[in-house]
């Protein structure tokens, strides 16, 4: 909704000023040549009422023009740029294992925490890579937050195998977001265990990942008797990402909202103020006045 104001409000006190003058500076110089012109104007009193009213209306209207009457509209333009992001899960048998004290098996708790992280995607892409003797595409890059929700909670151990082939699922992420055309790609990988599976050599996957612009980081669940610390972090370091470590499910969860602050979606406001000026509404209709009260005391002769 616009905003209606005066440019130049200081302008209205000139109404005072007139009406300052209309009380105080009386008009003498009828009475310099013709004294008894008073009297004689009393006649025609009676018909000079619509005079006064077309005066002040001129001389209003053409204040509140000079004050200049402006409504004031503004309005925000928000382009923001989206991400793609890759979701790399470990599905392996050693995912079975309860995570902390909660009893749930860490699949079970990585699938809650996975779902909430995308339910908190407004403007980004995701997709899905899942992975244990095999790496597969579970779902494709989309923004049907919905659709991927439930891909992840209908997600199954034992489906992919039992072992962990975690070069081969970064290839298979790194093959997907290749025909993204966003400028933030991003690929994040949890796993809890050791890759023995991986038919690309961990010298080549470190190659393909220092060579595109896509971004990795990389998630340890477990203790780190579990997982190799050092593997997750050199592949972190090649993806220009960081390596991070979970020992429960608040960790974890902690964990992705960290790495959603490190890739916040850029947002680029534009604000447009758009200005439209009313002063020929008032000007006109002090021109119209002015001219009627000019022309209706010449034909009565005041």
């Amino acid at each position: 909704m616009g905003e209606f104001n005066f440019e130049y409000p200081f302008a209205l006190a000139l109404i005072l000023l007139f009406i300052f003058c209309a009380t105080f500076c009386k008009e003498r110089s009828r009475a310099i040549f013709f004294p008894h012109v008073k009297a004689l104007m009393l006649e025609g009193k009676k018909g000079t009422s619509l005079l006064p009213i077309l005066k002040w209306l001129g001389i209003v209207s053409a204040v509140i023009a000079l004050a200049s009457p402006v409504m004031t509209k503004s309005y925000t333009n928000s382009k923001k740029e989206g991400r793609d992001i890759v979701l790399i899960v470990d599905s392996s048998d050693s995912m079975r294992q309860p995570f902390d004290r909660s009893g749930n098996s860490r699949f079970e708790v990585v699938k809650e925490v996975v779902s909430d992280f995308i339910e908190q995607r407004e403007n980004d892409r995701i997709g899905m890579v899942t992975f244990a003797d095999i790496a597969f595409i579970s779902s494709p890059l989309t923004f049907e937050k919905k659709f991927l929700t439930n891909i992840t909670r209908m997600q199954k151990m034992g489906v992919a195998g039992m072992k962990t082939a975690i070069n081969d699922a970064v290839v298979q992420s790194y093959n997907l977001l290749s025909k993204s055309k966003a400028k933030s790609k991003i690929a994040i990988l949890l796993t809890d265990g050791v890759d023995n599976m991986s038919k690309v050599p961990f010298e080549d996957v470190k190659h393909l990942i220092k060579n595109r612009d896509i971004k990795l980081y990389t998630i340890g669940i477990g203790t780190e008797r579990d997982y190799n610390g050092e593997y997750l972090q050199a592949l972190a370091d090649a993806g220009q990402g960081q390596a991070f470590g979970a020992r429960s499910a608040n960790a974890l969860k902690t964990i992705y909202d960290e790495i959603d602050k490190l890739e916040a979606t850029k947002i680029d406001n534009k604000k447009i103020v758009q200005h439209t000026y009313y002063y020929i509404y008032p000007l006109s209709l002090a021109l119209l006045s002015l001219m009627l009260f000019w022309l209706l005391r010449n034909r009565r002769g005041i």
